[in-house]
């Protein structure tokens, strides 16, 4: 029984009411997640969320949620300020019995607990185009509010996670050991990145230029992390702050177009099913736009696209970097499959450079 997995645990935080029942969510990728139950002293019923934290994924757990703890108590104190209700618009943290967000237990392993949102979802694929509008709203909103927070005080949970320079040195380290035996067939995919290599560093070049400021960045900016309220249809709250970091919101905005604007999986192996929907691509920016258009500046608006390139080259390389090393990262359903990954990117890379000055026009047309 699942009970009996975690009981030890549940009796270290500070839960309100009488325990009822506990379910294991299996849609995450990384943290293992329940859902708890209690009966309140009224009658009704309030939910918790308990994860365990990934020391795989995440070495550090006491400075990751010392990251969302600074995070979430600046967009609390700016709603404040702004006389926004944050009911159900931010996180909640339990506190374990011991007066700490995170509980370190006798197997050493790391977990935390806050309030579970009622009455929203998390929606995996776009079943409305609106909410993918709301979806660019919400992280705009995430932005708007942390807009002032100084982002060299968070630690990075991944170093160096868009270090393009890094990531290419890496991609052509692994070309060169080609310790898999799989590179002799790769000709077109490596000639592929160096000939983009270039593009990759921009964001790194104009951040070091001081064109970009460093931003707070969620780094995993798909839809399902946004809650989508179920009356209203609105962004209700961004959740899944495990890799927040600093970084250029060139990265948040290119990472969301690239996974929720393709027409296509991730992992499509029919290549002429790979394009791009630029509704979608529309309905995100304007979302993503309007909440923070007065508080970004002009030359981060204009780089927008660059950020769609960017990211998407990056991950096509770093599937294909996994794949002539043997899939030692990503978990694959079969043989080829990072090398389907990749070439599944690099058309959608290709789709995009095809709209980029369309998309620039219309990025450029929005600024205030």
């Amino acid at each position: 029984m699942i009970y009996n997995d975690i009981k030890h645990i549940i009796k270290q935080f500070a839960f309100q009411g009488k325990y009822i029942s506990a379910e294991e969510l299996t849609s995450g990728n990384i943290n293992s997640t329940y859902v708890l139950k209690y009966e309140q002293a009224d009658g009704s019923c309030k939910r918790y969320i308990l994860q365990k934290i990934n020391t795989v994924a995440f070495k550090n757990p006491h400075e990751l949620m010392t990251n969302i703890q600074l995070v979430v108590n600046h967009i609390t104190a700016a709603m404040a300020r702004s006389k926004v209700d944050c009911d159900r618009k931010t996180l909640e943290f339990i506190c374990s019995k011991q007066g700490s967000y995170i509980y370190h237990d006798d197997n050493n392993q790391y977990w935390r607990s806050y309030v579970f949102i009622d009455d929203a979802v998390a929606y995996d694929s776009i079943e409305d185009p609106q909410h993918f509008y709301e979806a660019g709203r919400g992280f705009g909103e995430f932005q708007k509010y942390l807009f002032d927070f100084p982002a060299d005080k968070l630690t990075a949970t991944i170093p160096d996670f868009h270090n393009t320079t890094k990531r290419f040195y890496a991609f052509v380290a692994a070309v060169a050991e080609d310790r898999a035996g799989r590179v002799a067939s790769l000709e077109k995919e490596i000639d592929f990145f160096f000939d983009r290599r270039k593009m990759m560093n921009k964001i790194l070049a104009l951040t070091d230029a001081g064109v970009l400021p460093e931003r707070v960045t969620h780094n995993d900016t798909k839809l399902n992390n946004v809650l989508i309220d179920n009356t209203t249809g609105k962004a209700l709250c961004v959740i899944d702050l495990d890799t927040v970091m600093s970084g250029s919101i060139l990265y948040d905005y290119g990472d969301a177009i690239r996974y929720g604007a393709s027409t296509a999986a991730e992992d499509e192996a029919d290549l002429t099913k790979i394009g791009v929907d630029m509704n979608l691509f529309r309905l995100f920016t304007d979302g993503f736009v309007s909440e923070i258009n007065h508080t970004i500046t002009d030359a981060e608006i204009e780089n927008l696209p660059l950020g769609v390139l960017v990211i998407t080259c990056e991950l096509a390389m770093r599937f294909l970097t996994d794949y002539i090393n043997g899939d030692e990262y990503f978990k694959v359903k079969y043989p080829e499959h990072n090398l389907v990954r990749a070439h599944a990117q690099m058309k959608l890379l290709e789709e995009f450079e095809k709209h980029y000055d369309e998309m620039q026009d219309y990025v450029c047309g929005l600024i205030k």
